[in-house]
Parts: C-alpha cells; sequence; structure tokens
C-alpha cells in the first residue's frame, strides 16, 4: 500500500464517517503491515509519515482540517479560519 491509496482510503473513510483520527489511520496501517508509512514521534508513538501526510493534503487541502488537541481530521466549516488546523 502507497501513500496515496492510503490517503484515498482516509477520504473515503471521512465521507463514511465524518472524521477520522490519526490512530485509526496508524492502526490500518499497521494491519495492512505498511508500517514503512509510519514514523515515530518524539514521544515515541507511531504517526503518520510525510508520505502520507502530503498524500493526503492532495487529496483534501481545500475541504478538510485537523483538530491538533485531538489529532483528527474533519470536514471544514463556514466557522473555521483559514489554514489547515481547526480550533476543534
Amino acid at each position: 500500500m502507497g501513500a496515496k491509496e492510503v490517503a484515498s482510503w482516509m477520504l473515503a473513510q471521512m465521507t463514511k464517517h465524518g472524521c477520522i483520527y490519526q490512530d485509526d489511520v496508524v492502526d490500518h496501517l499497521v494491519k495492512s503491515a505498511s508500517e514503512s508509512l509510519l514514523r515515530e514521534n518524539s514521544e515515541g508513538n507511531l504517526v503518520l509519515g510525510r508520505a502520507v501526510l502530503d498524500a493526503f493534503m492532495v487529496v483534501s487541502e481545500p475541504s478538510v482540517v485537523w483538530v491538533k488537541p485531538d489529532r483528527y481530521w474533519r470536514w471544514r466549516v463556514d466557522e473555521d479560519e483559514p489554514g489547515r488546523e481547526a480550533r476543534g
């Protein structure tokens, strides 16, 4: 599984559920034996690698925002400020 396929899967999950948590994507990649698309952060946790994040940005740029405190992506709403990050 490549980064583009993961990004498409993430977008499909968002369409189905309205949001997607980073932990769910990490779990999916581990179960799919695609750990090469992950990296370890400074706290020792597995997170998405740059290739997946970049591919997901390409397919979701104008319509999806990242909610940093809870580590998930959701659809953009009118109240969101410009940029990729949302307040909640």
